[in-house]
């Protein structure tokens, strides 16, 4: 015998529903650039040497938000070297490149932009 659930229509649309909104929420906020206006401190700031010739980009899997010369992304898994080197090859020479409020090291920075 087979259970099936039992739910009038509308609720199994709101089950649905929900569970899309959830799912859009969690994947969406990890791979969505904060916009370079929002409240808050983003995770990386570049600001590159140029301005960005995009103002939405993804380099290496990376979503960035750009305004000018500043380019802003959320956290993500990957190490802020290869982060920085990825949005390099997106759109040139990056001047400075900050981590979670912190400036990325000036060896590093070469390496970057290496």
């Amino acid at each position: 015998m087979t259970s099936t659930l039992s739910l009038p229509r509308s609720g199994k649309l709101a089950v649905l529903a929900s569970a899309l909104v959830y799912t859009g929420l969690s994947f969406g906020i990890a791979t969505t650039a904060a916009p370079v206006e929002a409240a808050g401190t983003p995770y990386y700031t570049a600001k590159l040497t140029v301005p960005a010739s995009d103002l939405r980009a993804v380099a290496d899997g990376v979503a960035w938000a750009c305004k000018g010369e500043t380019c802003v992304a959320n956290k993500t898994s990957a190490r802020p070297l290869r982060v920085c080197r990825g949005l390099n090859r997106k759109f040139g020479e990056v001047a400075e490149f900050k981590v979670n409020g912190e400036l990325l090291a000036a060896e590093e920075l070469t390496k970057c932009n290496g």
